[in-house]
């Protein structure tokens, strides 16, 4: 009994923790939009496992809007926000089959999304009359608007639109003209505009434009201020500014008059920066101011002048850095700087004589030689300093100094080696060969070498050998005559020289005998006498 009892507690209190049915809106009740932006409802529901959920209007028009169902909420995004949202909303939750609850949202809309926009035209010239245009853009209600024209604090014009009948959103226009005084120039033409509408919590609820009335002229002493001056020094940081007086801000446009009579346009700004100023920048800088209102211009000029070291804008040969022998050269060298730099062009040597030079912009070379080949240098100098630049003159030819030497000599003896070398000077550097004249008279070609070694000579390597040096510009050749003498090797040319010696031999024998005898003789008898001696052997 007791646990029956205990159990009965449990389901009771069990019954009582589990939350009832219930659902409500976000915002609730009512909510404020402004047409053109986002708007979301939001049903949710609470105490129901598996609620589904329906929207609709309440005079059944189309929503307007996307629809998103979640596990215990669903959302109604209207994206934009447009006339036809203004409705009451229903948003209805079943849980089950037979418990369902609904609730319902009023939207109401309003459009007030700008400041005005003032307009007076045509463009002010004092004393002329002067027409004033608010616009209020895409108001709604329109119905509910107020409009009001001030000229500095002094009410000029009021206007309502509470006959408007408009549906949806509209720009309104409020007109007004007047003439101004001569003390009106300077004071603003304010329009403020209102939309106050009861029991709607919206911001703001007043918009406000102003635009001051200002006398149209200029442009007038129209001015070029240069800094650091009009004589800056190569890389300073240049700038010129225009200065004028004119209503409204006039158009300004920076043009350069250029050496050739021609006129550069540069800029439309009122200033000109030239960040690292070079040579090239000196020269007239016209400023020229339009005003599109008064229909009238003026303009301004400055003279530039770049100072600096020179610095070689060219240095060129005529007709080509590579030319033939014969043809006429000429080498031209331009720099810039201010002051106007000397220019040097000449021939670079270590020599005292420093062989062509001219102190002009152009040095002129007639009928070169290969000796016109080599580095040329153009030197500019001022006060400021100077520069050099180099470029390099290739005149080619065709061979020519083509020397043979030999070694050891041209006469050699059989056996030995003999070293023939062929030098030849031309541009481009000649290719040489070398031929052996034959006993016929032809040539045969032998080497594609300067060097031709001739090794273990015997008689028949005697003869004319001719080197010839060539290339695309024509050809040289030299001859060397070699010589051969043999050696006595055979047994018929040994036999005199034996003879001839054994005949040296015969004689020299005896003579050589009785040298000793005497020289004994002597030593016997402190003396020696030939004759007496010859004369007992007798």
């Amino acid at each position: 009994m007791g646990r029956t009892r205990q159990a009965v507690l449990i389901i009771l209190y069990a019954l009582m923790t589990v939350k009832a049915f219930e659902m409500e809106i976000i915002p609730a009740n009512r909510v404020v939009a402004q047409i053109g932006e986002t708007l979301v409802l939001t049903c949710n529901s609470t105490g129901c496992a598996s609620p589904s959920f329906s929207w609709r209007t309440q005079m059944d028009n189309p929503l307007g809007g996307t629809v998103n169902n979640h596990r215990t909420y669903s959302t109604l995004t209207m994206n934009p926000v447009s006339i036809v949202n203004s409705h009451h909303y229903l948003c209805t939750v079943f849980c089950g089959e037979k418990e369902k609850k609904e609730k319902s949202i009023k939207v109401e809309l309003y459009s007030f999304p700008s400041d005005p926009v003032i307009e007076i035209s045509p463009s002010i010239v004092a004393g002329e009359p002067v027409t004033v245009l608010c616009k209020i853009p895409d108001v709604y209600p329109s119905d509910r608007l107020e409009v009001l024209l001030k000229k500095g604090e002094h009410v000029l014009h009021e206007e309502n639109f509470y006959a408007d009948g408009s549906t949806n959103t509209e720009t309104k226009t409020v007109k007004y003209s007047f003439n101004p005084m001569a003390e009106d120039i300077g004071k603003e033409i304010t329009c403020v505009a209102k939309l106050p509408i009861a029991n709607m919590d919206f911001e703001p609820k007043e918009r406000v434009a102003s635009q001051k009335l200002n006398a149209n002229f200029g442009p007038q002493n129209t001015i070029i201020t240069a800094s650091p001056g009009s004589s800056p020094m190569e890389g300073d940081h240049l700038k010129l500014t225009c200065v004028t007086e004119s209503n409204p801000p006039p158009q300004i446009v920076w043009r350069k008059h250029l050496a050739d009579e021609s006129i550069q346009h540069l800029v439309e700004n009122n200033v000109l920066s030239i960040p690292h100023a070079r040579s090239t920048d000196s020269g007239l800088y016209i400023c020229e101011v339009i005003n599109l209102v008064t229909n009238k211009t003026e303009k301004a000029t400055v003279d530039i002048v770049v100072q600096g070291a020179p610095s070689i804008a060219e240095l060129s040969i005529e007709p080509s850095t590579t030319v033939q022998e014969g043809q006429n050269v000429s080498i031209q060298c331009s720099a810039e700087s201010n002051p106007p730099p000397k220019i040097i062009l000449r021939r670079k040597s270590d020599r005292a004589d420093m062989g062509s030079y001219s102190d002009r912009r152009i040095l002129l070379l007639p009928s070169v030689t290969f000796l016109n080949s080599g580095d040329y240098e153009c030197v500019a100098e001022n006060k400021f300093g100077k520069s050099k630049s180099e470029i390099t003159l290739n005149v080619e030819y065709g061979p020519k100094n083509t020397m043979i030497s030999v070694i050891p000599a041209n006469t050699v003896k059989e056996g030995e080696t003999v070293t023939m070398k062929c030098t030849s000077s031309g541009n481009p550097a000649p290719v040489i060969s070398w031929k052996k004249k034959k006993a016929t008279g032809e040539s045969e070609k032998i080497s594609k070498d300067a060097t031709l070694i001739v090794q273990n000579i015997k008689s028949q390597d005697l003869g004319l050998y001719e080197c010839e040096a060539y290339n695309q510009f024509g050809k040289e050749e030299k001859v060397v005559k070699l010589l051969v003498q043999g050696r006595l090797e055979k047994t018929d040319q040994m036999i005199p020289l034996i003879i001839a010696f054994s005949c040296v031999t015969a004689v020299a024998v005896p003579v050589a005998a009785i040298w000793i005898y005497v020289s004994r003789k002597a030593k016997i008898n402190g003396s020696y006498s030939l004759v007496k001696a010859l004369r007992l052997k007798v």
